[in-house]
């Protein structure tokens, strides 16, 4: 067994472990793997240990890969910042979008989404913790992007994802994802999908509601330097 099958093998584990503790149904959070910076071989072997789900940040690294990949079955995440001249590849290339916010982005998605491929899923990330150096909308805008969004007929809005600010101790790093989940619960759409929790705060985000932890570190171990 490889260190990163042995880490998903953990990883797993301790979800299911958590989802008991927290009353969460079993199997309701699922583990996407943070890819960014990994060799493709990396990814191959969390593949073949059974992981489908991986998350990239940067374009022309994913594109790479992906074609590298091609013959696997990789549902494939951007989790990265979106720059208009990009919606195009990502609208072909990916599964799911993490980081629309706001609606120009989302509607070049729309617009270059393939019509032979299924709608492209989307979340809105939002800014919960406020902070200046990320992107995301600011909480009380979030009702109106999403109507917008949902007019887009080659999107699937699915929810919403957050990086909140890191804090030390369990209780402050639930609070903020506490904020994200009533959120959610108070859209009019259907926003079932919590994208939210790291390798540093995955336990206080499926505490409160998350359904996709987004691991990197915890799953691949240190990112290659110099990539």
């Amino acid at each position: 067994m490889t260190d990163i099958a042995e880490n998903l093998s953990v990883l797993k584990q301790d979800i299911r472990t958590r989802e008991l503790e927290y009353g969460r149904a079993a199997n309701s959070v699922r583990l996407l793997a943070v890819s960014k910076r990994q060799p493709a071989s990396a990814i191959r072997d969390a593949w073949e240990a059974g992981q489908r789900a991986f998350g990239e940040n940067f374009l022309q690294e994913a594109l790479d890969k992906r074609r590298e990949l091609a013959e696997l079955d990789i549902e494939w995440h951007f989790i990265g910042s979106i720059q208009s001249n990009k919606t195009a590849d990502i609208a072909r290339a990916f599964d799911w979008v993490h980081t629309v916010d706001r609606v120009r982005i989302a509607e070049r998605l729309n617009r270059q989404r393939p019509a032979e491929l299924a709608p492209l899923n989307v979340l809105i990330q939002v800014n919960i913790s406020r902070e200046t150096t990320k992107s995301g909308i600011a909480p009380e805008s979030l009702g109106e992007l999403v109507h917008e969004i949902s007019a887009l007929p080659r999107l699937n809005l699915v929810g919403l994802m957050a990086m909140p600010a890191q804090v030390d101790g369990l209780a402050g790093q639930r609070a903020p994802f506490a904020q994200v989940a009533a959120l959610a619960r108070n859209c009019q759409s259907a926003l079932e999908t919590l994208s939210m929790g790291t390798s540093l705060d995955y336990v206080a985000a499926i505490a409160e509601g998350a359904s996709l932890i987004r691991l990197g570190t915890a799953v691949f171990g240190p990112r290659v330097q110099g990539a």
